[in-house]
């Protein structure tokens, strides 16, 4: 039998427990209250569910939060937190965990499948904003060429808590103004647990955030993408850092499977003209993807699609034989892509010097200070 982690629970699935339990459908959304807003560590600090009920609660589920085990400080002010993955069988949570106590379904595959027990959040300041860039996986199986995270190999899933808990237990966490999902892994490879966080970030019975304030990367896992795109109001990037399709599997596997032509062909579906934001990042690689030629088939590419191209510095590592372009050439490109009506921008780069970086976080620093 799974306990619950009733941590990144909904309110729909904390309302199903109450029922198969016999409880008030009105304990969930008091559940709710207690989790995420009041934000209370243990179930005993639930007072206001019957003495039974807790006692009851604390059989089947528990509150999975934990607090960062290491925090590294860039002299720019950018942090890096470590975070332990405490939960070798992946114990999930809500309905799924319901149904596997049930019995009325296998266990879920939360891929928690050993090795690299640590996951990484990075927390960003700028002026009045703070941002904090989250983790879905340990480790990832995108098998991009010139990211650290991916040569670490897969190590499994985060489950919505997991995720959540990066959210709530970083200390700058009442500061937070945006959420971005680029830390490790590949968020529409863990589709469920990412929608599951981002329903309880933005509901009135979560923690009632404005969906514009978070951002949802992916590689263009197309078939994810598209329910990402229906089923909420997020601002979606996607990974984009070669316009030509040979070129851009050289760099990016996943091109083979979910050609990028295709995944900006279904994204011109839909309306991006309002609030909600389309953006694409594009990583330069010197004397790989950086001449005017890329930039013009960029051009064609995303023509007729309202959105912004976020260039971003390669930051060099000795596991990757690519080398970063100079910064003339981030602005050519930049230029040539601003004077062809597409909004591009050369992205500040933050925290490398604690390897916070785009592409660098690995999960292994406890371990390296051990």
């Amino acid at each position: 039998m799974h306990p619950i982690n009733l941590f990144g629970s909904t309110l729909e699935e904390l309302q199903e427990l109450c029922a198969a339990e016999g409880w008030p459908k009105f304990t969930a959304r008091q559940m709710c209250d207690w989790l995420y807003k009041k934000q209370v560590l243990a179930i005993d600090e639930m007072t206001n569910l019957s003495l039974k009920v807790r006692a009851r609660l604390k059989e089947v589920g528990y509150i999975g939060r934990s607090v960062p085990v290491d925090c590294q400080t860039s002299r720019d002010g950018t942090k890096k937190y470590l975070f332990r993955i405490d939960t070798p069988t992946g114990q999930p949570c809500g309905t799924d965990a319901l149904k596997t106590r049930q019995g009325g379904a296998d266990a879920p595959d939360a891929g928690h499948e050993g090795g690299h027990p640590f996951v990484e959040a990075v927390m960003i300041p700028d002026g009045d904003r703070a941002t904090l860039c989250i983790s879905c996986q340990r480790g990832c199986r995108m098998g991009c060429r010139f990211c650290v995270t991916g040569r670490q190999g897969f190590h499994g899933n985060l489950s919505a808590g997991e995720i959540l808990n990066q959210v709530l237990s970083v200390p700058e966490s009442s500061i937070l103004t945006n959420i971005v999902y680029m830390g490790m892994g590949e968020p529409m490879d863990n589709y469920d647990n990412v929608l599951r966080s981002t329903q309880v970030l933005t509901a009135e019975w979560g923690l009632g955030w404005s969906p514009r304030r978070l951002t949802v990367s992916s590689v263009g896992v197309t078939p994810m993408l598209r329910r990402l795109v229906e089923e909420s109001e997020c601002h979606v990037a996607v990974s984009l850092h070669n316009a030509y399709g040979a070129e851009r599997a050289v760099l990016k596997p996943m091109e083979r499977r979910y050609p990028v032509a295709g995944v900006v062909a279904m994204l011109k579906e839909y309306d991006w003209s309002g609030q909600r934001r389309i953006s694409f990042e594009y990583t330069m690689f010197k004397g790989v993807n950086d001449d005017l030629g890329h930039a013009a088939e960029l051009v064609r590419l995303l023509r007729g699609l309202h959105c912004r191209v976020n260039l971003i510095r390669f930051h060099e590592s000795a596991e990757v034989e690519l080398s970063a372009s100079g910064r003339e050439a981030m602005e050519h490109f930049r230029d040539y892509l601003n004077n062809h009506n597409i909004i591009c921008t050369i992205r500040a780069s933050r925290g490398e010097d604690i390897m916070a970086a785009c592409g660098l976080l690995a999960g292994d620093g406890a371990r390296a200070r051990q």
